[in-house]
């Protein structure tokens, strides 16, 4: 029993912190809990350095065949982690002296630690378990400000997320129902000789639940709400983290307990693809508020990274590609987001007016993030898309992959939108309007330039990082 606790180090990093947080908060001045804030953030460091020793380490199965610590596992791990930190960083100007500070930290890692659970989870039960860990969180976050549009996203995040949490209730019992087992190891063995209907309903409804956290069609109608009505750092995290788990538990799921039996799970997998690149850039094309315009092209993205799962089984290239995409998108759009918590009151992509000649570095953090959404070289997302691609050439989807260049090079319209006020056109006249590109505060700052650098810095050394996030995947 040791040992297994010694394999969940990380976790148990994160449930100590939002337990010692919420102890901690309780004893504390309301408007002085920034030492809740350093434990939160001591917390994902252990669970980064833990995660860190655990590289390299021989793949195993814990707790019964319930939880995987493997490569996808580590790599799921160390993106949720350091999106969590950059998270808190950003969180500063936004949170820092609320009275209720502790409680926003504490739910943070909740929802963290509900991801790294859904990356992990080799058992139905389990998988659901933190489904609901990654999600009851989320929708306090979202409404967190306690204003008219986070209460109206929240409210939206809840009914949509309820909604699909039933139905992945209910498609586990299906499964349950016709393969006499929640583990993945035994659904493998029996699902085959299950009643193909049943399973083909089952698969479908537990695929929803998490194409609901990925962000994907048809669960991604919150995403636009969500990010325009909750506060820059909850909408940067709640469009960034929750698809780590997400996405790498579809992979997991139609690795594991799917590849013999008779449902064409690539194909339903390849339109949902398309359709969520295709929904996500149509939509984008006219949004006029930059948090909405970023939440579509979440959208967007997540139909690329689907590649990955559609040749789950067709292509060795399809695990690593999906993880060093993760980690890729997850920098990047933190960044963008970060820019956007940096200047509060530019709401509109023509409000960043003038943004290279007043705040040179912030122009130089959002035209990086912004191409590298695109996947513009030698950004992260490029490497990540490039190996996506390939993997779906190597799987048989030549014609997805085609159907995802065409959507990138579509997606480069609404970007630019954005890109050219801030490079091409003058600042506004003195006393023409108010200033909307007033700075927040220095972590907003801090989070954007380290987020940009980390993009850059992935995209130059992806040579060497995706080597480590290529492994076998449990069970």
């Amino acid at each position: 029993m040791s040992a297994e606790l010694a394999a969940l180090l990380p976790e148990l990093a994160l449930a100590a912190g939002a337990v010692c947080g919420l102890l901690l908060g309780s004893w504390l001045p309301r408007y002085r809990q920034w030492p809740v804030r350093l434990l939160a953030a001591l917390a994902c460091l252990v669970g980064l350095v833990t995660t860190a020793s655990a590289v390299g380490t021989a793949p195993r199965l814990v707790f019964g065949g319930s939880y995987a610590v493997d490569t996808a596992t580590n790599a799921g791990r160390f993106v949720v982690l350091a999106a969590t930190l950059l998270t808190i960083c950003l969180s500063v100007g936004a949170v820092g002296a609320h009275h209720r500070e502790t409680e926003f930290h504490v739910l943070v890692l909740l929802a963290a630690l509900g991801t790294v659970v859904l990356v992990g989870a080799c058992d139905l039960l389990l998988l659901f378990a933190g489904y609901l860990l990654a999600s009851v969180p989320l929708y306090a976050l979202a409404g967190f400000g306690k204003d008219s549009p986070g209460t109206e996203a929240a409210l939206k995040y809840y009914l949509v997320g309820a909604l699909l949490g039933v139905t992945t209730l209910a498609g586990i019992t299906v499964l349950y129902g016709a393969g006499r087992s929640t583990g993945y190891a035994t659904l493998a063995q029996t699902l085959p000789a299950g009643p193909r209907s049943a399973v083909a309903v089952g698969f479908v409804a537990v695929l929803a639940g998490l194409l609901f956290k990925s962000g994907a069609v048809p669960g991604h109608f919150w995403i636009p709400d969500v990010a325009e009505g909750a506060s820059a750092p909850v909408a940067a995290f709640v469009t960034t983290v929750p698809k780590v788990g997400g996405l790498v538990a579809v992979h997991r799921l139609v690795t594991a307990v799917l590849p013999a039996v008779e449902v064409n799970w690539p194909l339903l997998l390849a339109v949902l693809a398309a359709v969520s690149m295709s929904l996500g850039n149509l939509a984008a094309f006219f949004q006029d508020d930059v948090r909405r315009l970023l939440a579509y092209s979440t959208v967007s993205q997540v139909g690329y990274l689907l590649l990955a799962p559609v040749v789950a089984t067709g292509s060795a290239l399809a695990l690593p590609s999906l993880l060093f995409y993760l980690g890729a998108y997850a920098v990047t759009n933190l960044g963008a987001f970060a820019v956007v918590a940096e200047l509060p009151r530019a709401r509109r992509p023509d409000d960043y007016r003038g943004l290279a000649r007043r705040h040179p570095g912030m122009a130089a953090v959002l035209v990086l993030c912004l191409l590298g959404l695109v996947g513009t070289p030698p950004t992260a997302v490029f490497l990540g898309k490039l190996e996506v691609l390939s993997a779906a050439v190597d799987g048989g989807y030549a014609w997805l992959a085609v159907f995802a260049v065409v959507n990138t090079v579509a997606s480069l319209f609404y970007y630019l939108r954005w890109i050219a006020p801030a490079l091409l056109r003058p600042e506004p006249e003195r006393g023409e309007r108010e200033d909307v590109l007033a700075p927040a505060g220095s972590w907003s700052a801090l989070g954007a330039y380290a987020a940009g650098a980390a993009s850059l810095g992935l995209g130059l050394a992806g040579g060497a990082v995706l080597p480590l996030v290529s492994g076998p995947l449990l069970p």
